[in-house]
């Protein structure tokens, strides 16, 4: 497969760079998804691919990836869960498709595939500067409106009062730059369903994820799950009944 790929810088603040291997995964996949439409035979079957798609057998992908087949299935598995790529199986191969695959590669890319050994080293040039610098923009808005969500999402569940300290918005930029808005979010969330207040809890639920290796919201998801299970469960406890000698001597024993 001839060509090439965007990789947006924003890939630096999302869960998936956090992990090598969900990275790598994640690349092969718009590596090996379709520009354009055509058709694919596999065995004797025709398959209909749309730009963002591609045949997949974790087989194969196994031995391209250098992974076990177990490993490939199960980040698979978490860039579906986490909305990433959709995946419809048959019973010999699946159809992968990259959502939102239009966002990641612009429209006009496999045009310019075709053009791109036509061009002179200088049109080469101004084309990656237009690039620059439209993903400059792009990036920049982007982030700000990741970082307008987490802001949002706090003021709205977690802060104190208008007149909260400025250094806890301090601290979320800091939290944000460092964990991405995914997983500063994830955090935000469990501590608004403990009706926490304040950026305490959310200060040392992230301490416990870097602890526990977390890089993913999928790793996030299993961590506290895993933490409810080891809490005891909050039963009423068990209330002894008065002895029958003292039922009638008088006297109130709080039961």
């Amino acid at each position: 497969m001839n060509g090439w790929i965007k990789l947006h810088r924003k890939m630096l603040t999302s869960n998936i760079f956090q992990n090598e291997k969900l990275l790598k995964i994640f690349t092969y996949c718009l590596l090996k998804a379709t520009h354009t439409e055509h058709q694919q035979v596999v065995g004797k079957q025709k398959v209909d691919l749309k730009p963002g798609q591609f045949v997949f057998g974790r087989r194969k992908a196994a031995l391209e990836l250098d992974m076990k087949e177990s490993t490939v299935r199960d980040y698979m598995k978490v860039l579906k869960d986490d909305n990433v790529i959709a995946i419809s199986p048959t019973n010999k191969f699946s159809v992968i498709t990259v959502i939102n695959w239009e966002i990641y590669q612009s429209k006009d890319d496999s045009q310019r595939q075709q053009n791109d050994n036509k061009m002179t080293p200088e049109g080469q040039q101004n084309d990656t500067n237009k690039n620059v610098k439209n993903d400059k923009e792009l990036f920049s808005s982007s982030i700000e409106q990741e970082f307008y969500e987490v802001m949002n999402f706090y003021q709205a569940n977690l802060q104190r009062g208008v007149t909260e300290s400025p250094f806890n918005h301090e601290l979320i930029g800091q939290w944000f730059d460092e964990w991405g808005s995914g997983l500063l979010l994830a955090s935000m969330k469990v501590a608004a369903k403990a009706e926490a207040k304040g950026v305490n809890m959310v200060e040392g639920i992230l301490k416990n994820w870097k602890e526990a290796g977390v890089k993913t919201v999928e790793d996030a998801r299993k961590y506290e799950m895993e933490f409810k299970a080891k809490k005891p469960n909050n039963t009423i406890p068990f209330k002894p009944k008065r002895p029958k000698e003292a039922e009638d001597d008088g006297y109130n024993y709080g039961f």
